[in-house]
């Protein structure tokens, strides 16, 4: 259904790395790159970090109107945990770590992070096992 999302940055080396790493691990490929952006896609669908020259601001508040966060599919509950772990060293910081995995509740298992320039994402388990002791 998407056929490509665009988020400007105002650091575009940052933002390269962060979101270079985590679209990576979720089995991305670099697919364009120029002087002011980045494209990582899988499948017929992309996401876009650009350094636009017509930027206002310089920084995204994912509490304001508009975009709050990004889920993305990522594997199975032991994906979810590898990545959660391995983001900090990428620039990715946990949300809601008293609640990990279950900060959306019971049966949904994921890890929500948030990068330097405040853009969170949610990185979806896509089994759950219906005995939540099952769950570790």
């Amino acid at each position: 259904m998407l056929h490509h999302i665009e988020l400007w940055v105002p650091d575009l080396a940052r933002a390269a790395r962060e979101w270079g790493w985590l679209l990576g691990r979720l089995g991305c490929d670099l697919y364009q790159e120029w002087e002011r952006g980045r494209s990582w896609r899988l499948g017929p669908t992309y996401l876009v970090v650009e350094q636009s020259l017509a930027l206002r601001g310089n920084g995204h508040d994912r509490m304001r109107p508009g975009l709050n966060h990004l889920a993305f599919h990522a594997g199975t509950p032991a994906d979810v945990d590898s990545l959660a772990h391995d983001a900090p060293a990428h620039g990715w910081e946990p949300l809601f770590a008293d609640r990990y995995p279950h900060a959306g509740g019971p049966r949904h298992y994921a890890a929500y992070l948030t990068n330097t320039d405040g853009f969170e994402v949610e990185l979806v388990a896509a089994e759950v096992p219906a005995n939540p002791r099952e769950l570790r």
